[in-house]
């Protein structure tokens, strides 16, 4: 009975996003049992799986028919999706009184490499660098992003990256960008950590009205008083005078605030910091 109800409550999501207009019956029924394995504790990502806890009552060729040969339109269900997280993100910013936060970032779903006689290798893989393990894996690389507030976060795109395909990371962060149609009273700030502020991406910001907020790398070209050096570089000549002294909890840091044109973009805030008893 419990899991009635909780097929029930999917479903009248669903209902609440409009898909009974754009879906029949059977494919309802299958996205209702693919949404509730997906939430499973124990669901490792199989078709198996996905027919065992979601206690789907037919076959489970039928689900291997339904993704390979069923007319449903994908796009439609990511689109009214999309739409409502939307919708529900703005309403949240309003009522906080706070920016709508959105966040570009990359992942890797690490596979096990094939071998060299291996007849078939699962499509889309191949050796990505991971900042976490600082070397090359095996496996699907998909860069993502989320929208959120102070207190909640959707996640709201993703992107598969293949090297073969010739679209950088930052070109496929750009695509998701557009499909985000915020409301124009809303202020939007984009973060990012250092792997990802391009010049295209962040114009592609800025083009949309959004403040861009990222990390930069330690080896990026700044111009202070006309002369190029990297910010690790210059922050060596800076002494504690040249900072402001903020603290943040029960730790204290020094700021230092530069204003130019790093790396080819017009214009530019870098806040160098570093914890105040390090120097």
């Amino acid at each position: 009975m419990n899991r009635l109800a909780h097929h029930q409550g999917i479903h009248k999501f669903f209902m609440a996003l409009g898909l009974a207009l754009s879906f029949s019956k059977p494919v309802m029924k299958h996205l209702v049992h693919i949404v509730d394995a997906l939430t499973t504790k124990g669901f490792s990502g199989t078709l198996t799986d996905l027919h065992h806890w979601s206690f789907h009552p037919n076959h489970r060729t039928t689900l291997s028919h339904f993704f390979t040969k069923s007319p449903w339109n994908e796009e439609r269900l990511l689109d009214k999706l999309q739409e409502w997280i939307l919708r529900r993100i703005e309403r949240l910013a309003k009522r906080e009184k706070h920016p709508l936060f959105v966040s570009i970032d990359d992942t890797i779903c690490q596979k096990t490499k094939p071998s060299s006689r291996a007849a078939h290798a699962i499509q889309g893989c191949d050796g990505h660098d991971s900042h976490k393990d600082h070397q090359s894996v095996w496996g699907h690389s998909l860069v993502w992003l989320m929208v959120h507030t102070m207190t909640q976060a959707f996640p709201f795109a993703f992107r598969l990256y293949d090297k073969a395909a010739g679209t950088s990371k930052g070109g496929l962060a750009i695509e998701m960008l557009s499909s985000l149609k915020v409301k124009p009273d809303l202020s939007v700030s984009v973060l990012m950590d250092s792997w990802h502020p391009s010049k295209e991406l962040i114009e592609a910001c800025l083009k949309k009205g959004f403040h861009v907020i990222a990390m930069l790398k330690t080896n990026r070209i700044l111009y202070p008083k006309g002369i190029a050096v990297q910010a690790k570089q210059f922050a060596r000549y800076l002494e504690p005078h040249d900072t402001r002294l903020v603290t943040v909890g029960q730790e204290r840091y020094r700021v230092y605030r530069y204003e130019g044109a790093p790396g080819g973009l017009d214009d530019a805030v870098v806040l160098l910091t570093w914890k105040a008893d390090l120097r």
